[in-house]
């Protein structure tokens, strides 16, 4: 806020002579006070556009950001390291090639009726071998149409009305199988197809008109019917080990909710809430009562819990791919190539059978971790008190830079 008693950033001419008539000391009172404003005024402009510039220069390489918010910038990079292999298939690599197939639903037989050479019949001579080749290939694909008969019959002795017994759900004169409704679902909720699309899809492939009430009627049953699968997922996610936390916006009803997630190598358990933060992790019933090791970015929701943290490397590795762009340090390209050459070896001691690392190198990656941290934040040291000695509320505004380090000294 401005100060009501400092001088104008702007002054008359008048204003500056009748200040140069009251003498040097005046003048000079005059001159530091415009100083110190334009020096606020500029570091706070400076701060402005740093944090504008950083805001351009995100994208999901470099940080949080989804893909859907890359544009048509280019193409980001793979957090991957090079392997130092050649490209395409390895060596004993098994390969995608179309296998031969034991189980042939039809064979069609092509007779040679004339020799090619003489023009000699061919046709009453023996077959003394074949030549066979493959096509493996859809069937026609259309709707197969079951029409179930139930018997009515009259008791000869009381006169009432007995009917058969249809199979369970067989519930309309006419309706579609499970089979056409776990495919609706498929494509709406597995491969994302707009509603429309999937409209499109049934009338050019299987010739029939579905609304799109239909499909959202199908989607609901698919969901009721997959309530013990859910329940499963989330017993494996919830017992196992080590898991993987994370959240994202997402639009439902055309309002902003919160779809939250636990995985691990092989389950993932999806959640959907109004609220990002402590009301949904409460619902989600998940880390309230967890006791392993949860994987996460920092956030301070996550933190709360009694379980074991770490923080993900992924994440810090769009970080420190930021700060290389955004500020060339060296200090944070070696430190993405430590926890890169870490993870390495972590991977190596796996295939290896082993559950440890040797501890001399244990001990030479904390040291070399540390030893970047250092430079790191001497590279990056914390910001200054405002220049005028003004107090602002809160902790006073850090670089990206300085954040991550931070992190990477609290949490190794």
């Amino acid at each position: 806020m401005n100060d009501p008693t400092a001088p104008k950033l702007t002054i008359s001419r008048d204003e500056i002579s009748a200040i140069y008539r009251q003498g040097e000391d005046a003048v000079i009172a005059l001159v530091e006070a415009l100083v110190e404003q334009f020096t606020t005024q500029i570091v706070t402009l400076e701060q402005r556009v740093e944090s504008l510039e950083n805001q351009l220069a995100k994208n999901s390489r470099n940080s949080s950001k989804p893909p859907s918010g890359d544009g048509f910038k280019p193409k980001p990079k793979s957090q991957r390291g090079k392997s130092g292999r050649s490209r395409g298939g390895q060596k004993g690599h098994p390969g995608q090639t179309l296998e031969w197939s034991t189980e042939v639903d039809e064979v069609i037989f092509h007779s040679v009726e004339t020799c090619e050479a003489c023009g000699s019949s061919l046709s009453e001579v023996a077959v003394e071998a074949w030549d066979v080749r493959q096509v493996q290939d859809l069937p026609p694909i259309g709707l197969s149409v079951t029409e179930h008969r139930a018997e009515v019959k009259c008791c000869p002795g009381c006169q009432s009305r007995n009917r058969g017994a249809f199979p369970v759900g067989v519930n309309s004169v006419v309706q579609y199988g499970a089979s056409l409704k776990s495919l609706m679902g498929y494509l709406l909720d597995y491969q994302l197809l707009p509603s429309a699309r999937v409209e499109e899809l049934f009338a050019d492939v299987f010739g029939c008109a579905l609304s799109e009430a239909t499909l959202y009627t199908s989607r609901e049953r698919c969901f009721d019917e997959l309530e013990p699968v859910e329940d499963w997922i989330f017993e494996q996610v919830a017992s196992a080990d080590v898991i993987h936390c994370d959240e994202t916006g997402m639009r439902v009803k055309g309002r902003l909710w919160w779809l939250h997630v636990a995985s691990t190598d092989g389950f993932t358990f999806y959640f959907v809430h109004t609220k990002r933060g402590k009301a949904a992790l409460e619902a989600m019933a998940l880390l309230p009562t967890y006791e392993g090791i949860s994987v996460h970015d920092g956030w301070k929701s996550y933190a709360q819990y009694d379980c074991d943290h770490a923080w993900c490397n992924a994440h810090h590795l769009r970080e420190l791919e930021f700060i290389c762009e955004r500020y060339q340090q060296v200090w944070a390209e070696e430190m993405s190539t430590l926890l890169r050459d870490l993870k390495q070896q972590v991977d190596d001691a796996k295939d290896q059978g082993e559950t440890t690392l040797n501890p001399d190198l244990v001990q030479w990656f904390e040291e070399r971790y540390q030893r970047l941290v250092t430079a790191g934040l001497a590279a990056n040291p914390s910001p200054l008190s405002s220049p005028d000695g003004a107090k602002s509320r809160g902790r006073p505004k850090q670089s990206p830079a300085k954040n991550l380090l931070d992190r990477l000294q609290q949490h190794q």
